[in-house]
């Protein structure tokens, strides 16, 4: 192996000292956070940093292992990505996380995954906190009623992630005919994201004019309300109605044009030799 590369993966601790024979895992090796034993990575840094940490892949065995290394769900660079640790070594792999620029503040997680020649895997979760400013803001867009169903879409425009409360609200002609008191919704909405919701309506009016006013809470003062409009007609009413409106109209026309026909054949001049 070149010598970058052997001190890149850190490969020059010393043999490890024997070990009881009920110590070792089932396939003899194991990885883990470099260090003062700590069970996952932890990482805090402001948007644009890139923070350093060390992988440690420890071989219990009497052969030596062959392991690849990725990251998934955060921007992980790993110093190797093919490791070969020798019997009874442990070797450390430094790597880094870079925090986006555009990253907003709170808390993401990832795993570093070690698997060896036999598909066998062991992960290290790895804990990422962006710093900045903490702000919960969100919005309540596109509410309509559609049948039975309130629909509505939900985004989050702060930095942090908000778990929402609504509160339904319609008012009929005569006065409110739906009133749901504030409830959390079973949702975690992170920053920048918009979800599709919608509200079950069963009991909703038969005949009404209404406006439907949703307001949506979240911890830290976030606040928003939006409005929709709605009108509610019986189908057989309403074709009852525009049946007899159009007889109405249609009785008198049809007696209007009778009479004319009669008017001008009334008029018309006799024959020759006809009396008039």
């Amino acid at each position: 192996m070149p010598y970058a590369a052997a001190c890149a993966l850190l490969l020059t601790l010393p043999l490890l000292p024997p070990l009881p024979a009920a110590a070792p895992a089932a396939d003899g090796w194991s990885a883990a956070p470099s260090g003062d034993g700590r069970p996952s990575f932890y990482a805090e840094g402001a948007p644009g940093a890139v923070l350093e940490d060390t992988l440690a892949v420890t071989n219990r065995g009497a052969r030596p292992l062959t392991v690849r290394l990725h990251g998934t769900r955060l921007p992980v660079t790993l110093a190797e990505t093919a490791l070969r640790v020798p019997a009874r070594t442990r070797a450390e792999v430094p790597f880094t996380v870079t925090v986006p620029p555009d990253a907003s503040p709170g808390d993401r997680s990832g795993t570093l995954v070690v698997r060896d020649a036999a598909g066998r895997e062991r992960t290290v979760r790895l804990l990422l906190r962006v710093g900045g400013p903490r702000l919960p803001a969100l919005t309540v867009e596109h509410v309509a009623v559609r049948a039975d169903r309130i629909t509505y879409e939900l985004v989050n425009r702060g930095t942090t992630v908000v778990v929402p409360r609504l509160a339904v609200r319609a008012d009929g002609v005569l006065g409110p005919v739906l009133d749901r008191a504030p409830r959390t919704l079973p949702v975690r909405l992170p920053p920048g994201r918009r979800l599709h919701l919608d509200e079950p309506w069963p009991d909703r009016p038969a005949l009404d004019a209404v406006t439907v006013r949703l307001t949506v809470t979240a911890s830290g003062g976030a606040h928003a309300t939006a409005r929709t409009s709605a009108r509610f007609v019986p189908w057989d009413a309403a074709a009852g109605t525009a049946a007899g409106a159009l007889l109405c109209a249609t009785v008198p026309a049809a007696l209007v044009r009778r009479r004319r026909r009669r008017t001008s054949a009334a008029r018309l001049p006799a024959a020759e030799g006809e009396p008039a």
